[in-house]
């Protein structure tokens, strides 16, 4: 059943111009009905409602139990940021966030991170919007892996496409978990925005293609 808070969130995605439907192609090469673009949030009050959401999920499913966020260039950078004001703002939980360069700064103190600097032992948590294929997650962990000697434990992500990856039989997410031990939290998943269009009659086209997709390529 598609919860309240659920709902809200598909609605607001729809509102800021970040879920939308029509005739896209994935990171992976897929032809999509949807696609989620959370570079679309532009002013002060989206980020604000985006970020509660995330605080919210990792409330929920970490508690305080980790000691950074990561936010991958360059979509996940404000991510993090926003999401770390909020747990605060929302929760009193103070953690500090860390981000990469796409290009190693070769000036000043140099290197290809900005914020906190981890350390051996550290367990991170990544915020980013969404997986598909899995291949924005295979690019992310050797950066974490050069750092320091951490463990990252938990991602946190806006929408589960739940889209088969590299391996047939299995979704980008099962096999983040099985080649990395990450356990991923998304906010709302294919299936709920699935039956969210569902309440709506105009939507009845939509409906179709994504029935279509899912059949091809999601796994539940």
């Amino acid at each position: 059943m598609l919860s309240e808070k659920k709902k809200e969130f598909i609605e607001f995605m729809m509102e800021s111009d970040v879920l939308r439907f029509g005739d896209f192609v994935t990171k992976s090469g897929r032809n999509t009905p949807y696609f989620v673009n959370t570079g679309n949030y532009k002013t002060g009050k989206q980020i604000a409602t985006l970020a509660k959401f995330y605080a919210a999920l990792i409330k929920e499913e970490c508690g305080d139990n980790f000691d950074c966020m990561f936010g991958p260039a360059y979509k996940g950078i404000p991510l993090a940021a926003s999401a770390s004001a909020a747990l605060y703002n929302e929760y009193g939980i103070d953690k500090p966030y860390f981000f990469n360069r796409k290009e190693e700064k070769d000036h000043g103190e140099g290197g290809s991170l900005v914020g906190y600097k981890p350390v051996n032992g550290d367990r991170v948590i990544i915020i980013e919007d969404v997986i598909t294929a899995g291949t924005a997650i295979r690019e992310t962990m050797p950066i974490l892996a050069s750092c320091a000697d951490v463990n990252i434990s938990d991602m946190f992500i806006s929408v589960n496409r739940c889209e088969v990856g590299q391996n047939e039989g299995k979704t980008a997410v099962m096999e983040v978990m099985d080649e990395f031990g990450i356990r991923v939290h998304a906010i709302v998943t294919v299936k709920d925005i699935y039956e969210y269009l569902k309440t709506d009659s105009k939507y009845s086209d939509v409906l179709k293609n994504m029935e279509k997709y899912m059949q091809t390529y999601c796994i539940f």
